[in-house]
């Protein structure tokens, strides 16, 4: 059995000093593992729900074939893990700003880091996600010109609540027609946020992409009982040949 606490990493980033921890769930007697980012929690393994919803809403109406899926932010892994439970995915690219992180899988700290780092269709890739969705050098350094079917993203708190200021000029339309070049006609834009829905960034989505939607992820909390709701916007682009 695990001890009640543990702090299995802390590493000082450039964004300041990021830790994992791991502790018992008082009542179930699970293991929870935690991220926190200085005094800030930023993730834990008892709120997947949004982090899942996220790739199957992002999957979700794209056709039956081979895709190539980018996912924005690796934390736990609960995104990635999802798209890669999704048979038409061939190719997935996880890209996080921190080595740290990408470290924690590679060395199996957290529980779905040694399946991701071991699946041959998963490469983890350490870079700055908002530079290169803003720049023309593709989201794989590997393969330049590669465009996705989906883009997956879960980094800040929501379009408004960033945890770097250079942050916000993605979730403005020019920051989005730059993310959209990254895509293959037809494919998708996803975003997890934990506000409700905003209408001024529906706006800015309804201005780059063909459709777009807010949907509201419903969880139960177990450590305060009742609901919670993440948000997960779904935008997709007009189809065509490339």
């Amino acid at each position: 059995m695990s001890p009640r606490f543990e702090e299995l990493d802390w590493q000082e980033t450039p964004i300041g000093e990021v830790s994992l921890r791991r502790r018992r769930h008082p009542v179930s007697g699970e293991d929870v593992y935690e991220v926190k980012l200085g005094d800030e929690f930023l993730m834990s393994s008892l709120f997947t729900a949004g982090e899942i919803a996220l790739a199957e809403l992002g999957l979700a109406e794209l056709p039956d074939t081979a895709l190539d899926v980018a996912v924005g932010g690796l934390g736990l892994g609960h995104t990635a893990r999802a798209a890669l439970d999704d048979p038409r995915v061939r190719r997935l690219t996880v890209i996080d700003a921190l080595a740290e992180v990408i470290g924690w899988h590679q060395r199996g700290l957290v529980p779905l880091g040694a399946g991701l780092a071991s699946d041959s269709r998963c490469r983890l890739v350490h870079g700055d996600f908002f530079a290169m969705a803003a720049g023309a050098g593709g989201l794989d350094p590997a393969e330049p010109d590669l465009r996705f079917h989906a883009i997956l993203l879960d980094v800040d708190h929501s379009p408004r609540e960033v945890l770097h200021p250079r942050h916000a000029a993605l979730y403005r339309p020019p920051g989005l027609r730059a993310l959209a070049g990254h895509l293959r006609p037809g494919g998708v834009f996803a975003l997890w946020s934990n506000d409700p829905p905003d209408e001024q960034f529906v706006s800015a989505l309804t201005e780059v992409f063909a459709e777009s939607a807010a949907h509201v992820v419903e969880f139960t909390h177990p450590l305060q009982g009742g609901t919670s709701a993440n948000t997960v916007y779904v935008a997709g682009t007009r189809t065509g040949t490339r």
